[in-house]
């Protein structure tokens, strides 16, 4: 698909892709030692072949930048130069800001000159995604509403502002997203869908798709996810990336003109979509604290989250299920859950399958969480209207028939249907807490079924039944929007492959325990790493 771009495409010269250098060389021509260091920064990057650079992690690109192995401004140009080879045939980012990026780039590298530094993550490329999610200047559609393709909010969300200011990070772009995330695929009638590094015939996963699979084929080794019912942890799985959605509070998120919308609609959260442990950690690190802004933000003392990537889960109880008591889960993705838990045990915890006691339907409880989320929606296209965008009156043809359907439905609701659903909403957190009273962890598949074939309309849409068992097939496969019920920390984490296609696996932790979902998640990736599968999106087609 066509992206929107505002970088300059002119080939680069010999004596251009050296300029960083020669910036070092020139403020340090009176320390002769420094100098030869930096003469030989350049070529050793063009001899690192660029999938090994690739897949480096965000933790050892940022060690390379700070000894000065790497310069930023060349780290930034090799991602660029991949991007512009890859994401044609991926569809990942859908703006893309090389000018922008090469720009901070130059001064993250002056700044590394004047001995300063930004932040764990200075120099690294990363990238926002394409939601409720901005950066000044950059357009924001909202999940490709094609009456947005050039609407901008001249704000920060807060992924983008504590990735750059404490950080350290460089943006180079955004990625693909399905209409305003109310569907559990990345797909829209702006962009067309993302297509799954790992068969290019599948979909993601959304709605942070464009991030993972972005992340799952070295195009970025951190990008931004936003999860309200498990758009961080839906598109991880079927990449085979790690995300990670920390307990409510921990990251603040804004919302205006409803300060507390977050609470209202199922739990909303930005987090980071990484291939390794330790770099949702950092990310942690830096976008976790306070934020005077969002009423909910928890109020703690800072830690440090990479801590908890060391220690050890020995006697940990961890409960299993299998289906969160209500889904029906396919069965290649039973199995290699299942296979994958024997990890844990390997690792000194305890894993007992059990039982929450939800007694509504899987169909019940993904209506709730769609007419919740859509109030969230209508909420936001009712400021449009206010700003002069009146999206379902001018622009309905933009929105979907799924989409449109639920509108109708929320419409119809009353304040007592509302309180009703944040009853059954009560019911899935009293059994969560239940059941991590008596364990600190539950692992469950993150999703019921393997990755979908893309569509060619621009609606891609999930199963409509598993099993035998008729489903949502927005949201209905996926066990992730409990904890948006909830609150509870969670990650997906790459459990295996079937058929060549990932599998996730959902970490959940008890309300408040990040440190044991990240320690939980260290200890499978040490015993079970999943590096190699990485293999097959590095050789896959460059055509869709």
């Amino acid at each position: 698909m066509a992206v929107a771009e505002n970088a300059s495409r002119s080939p680069k010269t010999k004596q251009s892709r050296l300029r960083g250098y020669q910036l070092f060389q020139c403020q340090m021509r009176f320390r002769p030692e420094v100098v030869q260091k930096e003469q030989t920064m350049s070529s050793a990057i063009r001899t690192l072949h660029s999938d090994e650079l690739a897949y480096l992690s965000a933790h050892e690109l940022a060690a390379r930048i700070r000894r000065r192995d790497l310069s930023p401004v060349e780290v930034i140009d090799v991602f660029i130069r991949r991007i512009e080879a890859r994401n044609p045939s991926l569809n990942a980012l859908v703006y893309l800001d090389f000018d922008g990026a090469r720009m901070r780039a130059k001064e993250a590298e002056r700044a590394l000159v004047a001995g300063e530094s930004w932040g764990p993550l200075h120099g690294i490329p990363s990238a926002l995604k394409d939601l409720f999610d901005f950066k000044p200047g950059w357009p924001a559609s909202l999940g490709g509403i094609r009456a947005l393709k050039h609407h901008v909010v001249n704000g920060y969300c807060v992924f983008c502002e504590r990735m750059e200011k404490r950080g350290g990070a460089v943006f180079l772009g955004k990625t693909n997203s399905p209409l305003m995330g109310f569907r559990g695929t990345c797909d829209n009638y702006l962009f067309g869908p993302t297509r799954n590094p790992f068969n290019l015939a599948k979909n993601t996963g959304g709605s942070s798709g464009g991030s993972a699979a972005a992340v799952a084929d070295g195009l970025l080794p951190i990008a931004e996810g936003t999860d309200a019912g498990g758009s961080i942890r839906v598109p991880s799985a079927w990449c085979g990336v790690y995300g990670y959605k920390a307990s409510f509070g921990r990251v603040p998120f804004l919302v205006r003109p409803n300060a507390f919308g977050t609470v209202d609609s199922p739990f909303l959260f930005e987090g980071p979509i990484t291939r390794t442990v330790e770099d949702a950690a950092i990310a942690l690190n830096v976008l976790a604290g306070p934020d005077p802004r969002d009423p909910f933000s928890l109020i703690e003392p800072p830690v440090d989250f990479t801590a908890a990537t060391r220690r050890s889960i020995r006697g940990l109880r961890i409960a299993y299920s299998p289906n969160l008591d209500v889904f029906p889960v396919d069965g290649k993705v039973a199995e290699t859950v299942g296979r994958a838990l024997r990890a844990f045990e390997e690792a000194g915890a305890h894993v007992e399958e059990v039982k929450l006691g939800i007694t509504r339907s899987q169909r019940e409880l993904s209506d709730v969480w769609s007419r919740l989320y859509m109030l969230l929606n209508l909420q936001a296209i009712e400021n449009m209207k206010h700003d002069g965008i009146d999206l379902f009156g001018q622009h309905r043809d933009d929105f979907p028939p799924e989409y449109m359907d639920w509108v109708e439905k929320t419409n119809r609701m009353s304040g007592l249907d509302f309180f009703r659903d944040q009853a059954v909403r009560s019911e899935v957190y009293d059994a969560f807490q239940n059941v991590l009273g008596r364990f600190d962890l539950l692992v469950t598949p993150t999703l019921a079924c393997p990755p979908v074939d893309n569509a060619t309309d621009g609606n891609t849409i999930g199963p409509k039944s598993i099993n035998g068992v008729d489903i949502d097939p927005l949201i209905g496969w996926c066990l992730t929007y409990f904890v948006n019920f909830t609150g509870h920390p969670a990650a997906s984490i790459p459990a295996g492959l079937s058929d060549g296609l990932p599998v996730g696996m959902q970490i959940i932790g008890r309300r408040n325990a990040d440190f044991d979902v990240l320690a939980a998640s260290a200890a499978f990736e040490r015993l079970s790493p999943w590096q190699e599968n990485y293999r097959i999106c590095r050789e896959r087609p460059l055509k869709a």
